[in-house]
């Protein structure tokens, strides 16, 4: 055995990690702020981020290197949303049935390992992922367009807190019972009877994680991850437009695995080639026992309604909603709503879409305002923050598809036009697609306008009666269409109660006039949580209990003492 397996072995990885594993379990007990992985570029030595964009740049236009059982071709064709061919092609598995059976092979030694192993694997496998955080950050820039301190908060530390959330809630839930236990039942003056028990946590089978092209990391980690410390093998299938950074993710948990003495195809990647569909054929495999999936709303319903093997975790389209009553700091409110519009172009599952307000407008610290003015003002804000093309591209960053282009471009179509979707000019990267949120006016009563989710940066300002009637539109609205994110301003406590109410009936998370530096559209590990389940935008929460306990089950063994 080399000194680098012996490094890695479970018991040792156990002892490396064990205080890492207790404070994030204890982190997910008290929901106070707590990060284990930093989230400032210092934190990781000056030297970090020249490599890796060096690392970064010799994988462009090269064959990435991963073994992957049952490819026999490769596939490739990402396209940076800043102008860039990545020219990188990967392992194009087309024998299923090899894939399946080297992933299912490792199992049995995965499932004996034991929790406390298995937990401590997967912690080594975050820990040399943060290693590489800048790199991640490159390759999520150029296949997602998130600007690249964006990229390297979200895709890097943000994403790995989630992970390891995953690490800590799956470890509570598989220590609930003993490994072993003695029973014993008095009979009065015969002997008793003395049962010698044991349980054994049995994973569900093969997992298949189902990336975005937005956030293929922080929405891909949390099932990847606890699948995988459950003791199920995962078959991760990246979106065709964002494949590199969960490559690298692969490649990283295989080479931990093999260090550690367990069989690398526990972790597969399974690229696909353009109109393939391969999600949908991996989808109904026998095999496949747990799916979790971020994307449209069609695909999700089809996965749950279609996959009835599997257990499947989805995170589908939502309208989020700001419901604008009130407020005691009218600047400090159209700076935030300014920058979470903004910020990735309003690509994030979070984002707000609706903003509601009464057309007779809203008091304010500065004066009552208008509906028209509330607009104006709020178009104000975007043109304040992005004014500086250098600095807005970085808060902007570029669109993911032509679709989002069209979505922005095509918004006026909807109702008044406040503020029109805009180019910006990207400094370093010419061919970059930017545009910066549009604003459009319309009445509560034109839903067809703005009760789909109109992905990308556009926003309705949309007129109502009353806050009463507001709040009735964001209850209809997510409850028929879902959300993943709600906001209320007021400085009336009975509308905040009432709007809380609203957000209990309906399952949406609910924030409170926000006027500094925390924005809806942001959660933070270990003390948010991420979708209720509870409403039709997603059927499972990151991360809770639910979302990591039925991954696995519990055999009991007994025998006479």
């Amino acid at each position: 055995m080399s000194e680098t397996q012996i490094a890695s072995s479970p018991a040792n990885l156990v002892d490396r990690h064990r205080e890492l594993l207790d404070r994030a379990m204890q982190a997910v007990r008290e929901r106070t702020y707590w990060s284990a992985y930093p989230e400032h570029p210092k934190a990781y030595g000056g030297e970090a981020m020249p490599s890796a964009e060096t690392a970064f740049q010799a994988l462009l236009g090269s064959p990435f290197e991963l073994e992957t059982p049952g490819a026999t071709d490769t596939v490739g064709g990402e396209r940076s949303p800043y102008g860039i061919e990545l020219g990188v092609t990967y392992p194009h598995v087309t024998d299923l049935d090899t894939l399946l059976a080297a992933a299912r092979s490792g199992m049995p030694a995965w499932r004996d390992a034991g929790p406390a192993a298995r937990a401590a694997v997967c912690v080594e496998v975050l820990a040399r992922i943060n290693a590489r955080s800048f790199e991640l950050a490159h390759a999520v820039m150029h296949t997602t367009g998130q600007a690249f301190m964006m990229a390297f908060q979200a895709a890097g530390p943000h994403a790995q807190d989630r992970a390891l959330e995953a690490v800590a809630y799956a470890l509570a839930e598989m220590t609930k019972l003993p490994s072993t236990a003695r029973w014993e039942k008095p009979q009065g003056k015969r002997d008793p009877i003395v049962l010698d028990l044991r349980y054994t946590v049995v994973p569900r089978g093969v997992a298949m994680v189902v990336g975005c092209s937005t956030f293929p990391t922080w929405n891909g980690y949390p099932g990847l991850f606890a699948s995988l410390v459950t003791g199920n093998a995962v078959v991760v299938k990246p979106h065709p437009r964002a494949v590199l950074p969960l490559a690298i993710s692969v490649q990283v948990a295989r080479e931990v695995l093999a260090e550690a003495g367990f069989d690398p195809n526990l972790v597969t990647l399974a690229p696909e080639a353009p109109g393939e569909g391969l999600a949908k054929t991996l989808a109904v495999r026998p095999e496949i026992k747990i799916i979790d999936f971020t994307g449209s709303t069609a695909f999700g319903v089809w996965l749950e309604d279609t996959a009835t093997q599997a257990l499947v975790y989805t995170e589908k389209a939502g309208v989020n909603t700001v419901v604008i009553d009130s407020t005691d700091d009218y600047a400090g409110m159209l700076a935030n709503l300014a920058f979470s519009l903004s910020l990735y172009s309003g690509q994030m599952c979070t984002a707000p879409q609706n903003f509601l307000l009464p057309r007779d407008g809203i008091p304010t610290d500065a004066g009552p305002k208008s509906a028209d003015e509330v607009a104006q003002d709020l178009a104000a804000a975007v043109d304040h923050l992005l004014g500086d093309p250098a600095r807005g591209v970085e808060i902007t960053g570029a669109l993911v598809s032509d679709d989002v282009r069209e979505r922005a471009d095509g918004a006026g179509s909807h109702g008044t036009v406040v503020r029109e979707a805009s180019p910006l000019a990207h400094p370093r990267f010419a061919d970059a697609t930017i545009r910066t949120p549009a604003i459009i006016k319309v009445d509560a009563a034109d839903s067809e306008a703005y009760l789909t989710e109109c992905f990308g940066p556009v926003a309705f300002m949309i007129t109502t009666d009353s806050t009463e009637q507001s709040l009735q539109v964001l209850h209809d609205g997510v409850a028929e269409h879902g959300g993943l994110t709600a906001s209320i301003y007021s400085t009336d406590e009975r509308v905040l109660a009432r709007a809380e109410e609203v957000a209990l009936q309906i399952g949406v998370l609910l924030s409170e006039n926000l006027t500094g530096g925390v924005y809806v559209n942001q959660t933070a590990a270990f003390s948010d949580l991420h979708g209720t389940g509870f409403n039709p935008a997603a059927n499972s929460v990151y991360t809770d209990a639910a979302f990591v306990a039925n991954r696995f089950r519990v055999v009991e063994f007994r025998r006479p003492a």
